[in-house]
């Protein structure tokens, strides 16, 4: 749960980068000199590419020191745990190997519970699974936030695109309850296989046993999605990059969508 709230505000946030910086190029008329050597989907990927290796080189330090300090936690804990069980049961006269305390007591402490647990839990799959859907998360929807930059003049404009792009997550985040107390059910196969609410959603399952075929699924469904979205917000870019002065309509993207020029 907390790995997909993380991956709801990661995706607004860098996509809200994203759209920021197209928006400054624009008004600025710095873009105008930037597409003179590169293409604008060069230029729009370039851009989408750049915040996402930012924000994977965030994850990646989080992700080490958070290991370090679960490491020297873990250790600490552990040692602890079985000296003070190995005290007590020898006070009770009973000799016994503190390698055994795991599985031969009776009534394990509470803290030893809690480290079986943690032990229990596939951090490498988790974590596989928290880039993967992080990555291709933001990858969705950067593009739209940049078609949407494209388009409008400034960030007052963007409210009537941003309504329909940002549903998606925010039910995804309100069904995330439902999905931990019943990851096998209807709503959590759904809602884990709708490109637009996979990242949140599957990161709820991440925990639990998702046969493979599921898995595999959804991450196709992604990645496709992602290569559509983004060849769709390339031609709105390419138009909308250099239109000024004009308040876009739904109708106005289609007709850039359309456009051969």
């Amino acid at each position: 749960m907390v790995l997909a709230i993380i991956i709801y505000f990661f995706i607004f946030m860098y996509g809200a980068q994203v759209m920021r910086g197209v928006i400054e190029e624009k008004t600025n008329r710095i873009v105008e000199v930037i597409i003179s050597s590169v293409k604008p989907f060069q230029l729009m990927m370039g851009k989408i590419i750049g915040i996402a290796l930012v924000g994977l080189t965030q994850f990646a330090l989080w992700v080490v020191l958070t290991g370090g300090i679960v490491m020297i936690f873990m250790g600490t804990v552990s040692s602890d745990v079985m000296d003070a069980q190995a005290q007590e049961m020898t006070k009770m006269g009973q000799v016994i190997q503190v390698d055994d305390l795991k599985g031969d007591i009776a009534e394990p402490n509470k803290m030893l519970e809690i480290m079986e647990v943690i032990y229990d839990i596939n951090f490498p799959k988790i974590l596989g699974m928290f880039l993967f859907y992080f990555l291709f998360g933001y990858l969705l929807y950067a593009a739209l936030f940049a078609a949407i930059g494209a388009a409008v003049d400034n960030e007052t404009d963007t409210q009537q695109f941003m309504l329909p792009i940002t549903i998606p997550l925010v039910v995804s985040i309100i069904v995330a309850q439902f999905i931990a107390q019943s990851p096998e059910g209807p709503i959590s196969f759904w809602f884990s296989q709708i490109p637009f609410t996979s990242p949140v959603s599957m990161m709820v399952r991440s925990p639990h046993d998702i046969p493979g075929w599921e898995l595999a699924l959804s991450m196709v469904l992604l990645v496709l999605t992602f290569v559509a979205l983004t060849w769709l917000a390339g031609r709105i870019y390419r138009v909308g990059i250099l239109m000024y002065g004009k308040k876009p309509s739904y109708r106005d993207l289609a007709k850039w969508i359309r456009f051969k020029g």
